[in-house]
């Protein structure tokens, strides 16, 4: 699944709406998430330069290396391809696009990710236009459109049938009285079982660099909120935390469960409710016009009243789309006000050294009439227990 031309074409004219407003007469984008809104070319950053180039009453331009040519077109970028021959050359790739540009701007924008480098080259390749940072396509990346929304529900899918066929292998090996996976089994297992679903079931699949995955861990290695899978096995009697997620059309979500082997004892279930009830209050606060800060204080403060704000590790969420974590932050600091197709994560958790970790998370579509679970794996805690 990927986006139809014709929504490149709409975003193009809201890019140049936008820049018409700005006093812009062109915009270079060289982050590879903007560069894939933009045109829909996805790629494996590296130290030759990949860029878009947007003429406010000119065509959509691919600056790529002649080592991805057949690739950008193979992709179906919606741009105009400009190739230049290899980096470090005998030429700057940006002077390579000035020379496809018909006119010079002489008011340009750049991302603010874009390196202070890179801004000194164009500068040199463009030396009658004045270069300044401007986030006007981050700010449009907020807000998703529906197509984008499609995508997005469809990674949910998939994502929510990665968990379930996880609790399978896990259910399945304490059924037959074998070794539980390590975590690292368990993780490539769910991978290679999101992948191969997604190709059985579509054939257009656009590849990005994690097209599915996540992390995978049990026990006091889940107090850990971003440890990566080790060979530690899965025991009975602990818990464990799947946090996966994929890609559809290059759009992400995240489905995140804690999990319990066996009869969960008092302590467990009573880290397990105040982390549910807290997902439960955070998801309800995302809703248009309440402020990102406003959202994540509702939600973590259902942690600190139950007394056990002392393992919080981190906010409540953020804003998912190309990125797997991009703005907006649903955390103390951000006054963003939540907007009808904002995409974020709802994953409060509570981190208990030598202990476990308890995380629940969901992808959230703001909506007019309130919040979305785009992701719906159960949360109950009869749901998640394995073995009991």
């Amino acid at each position: 699944m990927r986006l139809a031309a014709s929504c490149y074409s709409a975003l193009h004219e809201r890019v140049r709406a936008e820049l018409d407003r700005a006093g812009l007469d062109a915009l270079l984008l060289d982050d590879p998430l903007d560069v894939a809104y933009l045109t829909g070319f996805s790629h494996f950053p590296n130290e030759r330069p990949v860029a878009a180039y947007l003429a406010r009453d000119g065509a959509v331009l691919l600056l790529v290396p002649d080592l991805e040519r057949e690739y950008a077109v193979d992709q179906r970028a919606a741009a105009d391809l400009v190739v230049y021959p290899e980096f470090p050359g005998e030429r700057s790739p940006w002077a390579v696009l000035r020379d496809a540009v018909p006119v010079p701007p002489v008011r340009a924008g750049y991302a603010p990710s874009t390196s202070v480098a890179r801004v000194a080259g164009l500068g040199r390749a463009f030396p009658g236009t004045a270069w300044e940072p401007t986030d006007l396509v981050g700010t449009l990346r907020l807000r998703k459109t529906p197509e984008e929304i499609a995508l997005h529900a469809e990674a949910a899918r998939i994502a929510d049938a990665m968990l379930a066929e996880g609790v399978r292998l896990v259910a399945d090996a304490l059924a037959g009285g074998g070794e539980l996976p390590t975590e690292t089994e368990l993780a490539g297992h769910v991978t290679r079982y999101g992948a191969a679903k997604m190709y059985a079931e579509h054939d257009d699949v656009v590849v990005v660099p994690m097209l599915t995955g996540g992390l995978v861990y049990g026990g006091p290695n889940s107090a850990q909120p971003h440890r990566l899978p080790g060979g530690d096995r899965l025991r009975h009697g602990e818990p464990f935390m799947l946090s996966l997620g994929c890609a559809v059309g290059g759009r992400f979500v995240e489905s995140e469960r804690t999990f319990l082997l066996g009869e969960p004892t008092a302590e467990q279930r009573r880290y397990y409710e105040v982390v549910r009830e807290a997902q439960q209050v955070g998801t309800e606060a995302l809703r248009p016009g309440v402020r990102c800060v406003d959202a994540n204080r509702a939600c973590l403060d259902v942690i600190r009243r139950a007394g056990l704000g002392e393992y919080l590790r981190h906010r409540q969420g953020h804003g998912i789309g190309l990125g797997f974590h991009e703005p907006p932050w649903v955390a103390d600091g951000d006054d963003t006000v939540l907007a009808p197709g904002m995409v974020l994560s709802s994953e409060p958790g509570v981190y208990v050294p030598g202990h476990a970790g308890y995380r629940i998370s969901d992808t959230v579509l703001v909506t007019d009439d309130g919040p979305r679970r785009l992701t719906s794996y159960p949360r109950d805690l009869a749901e998640i227990v394995i073995g009991a």
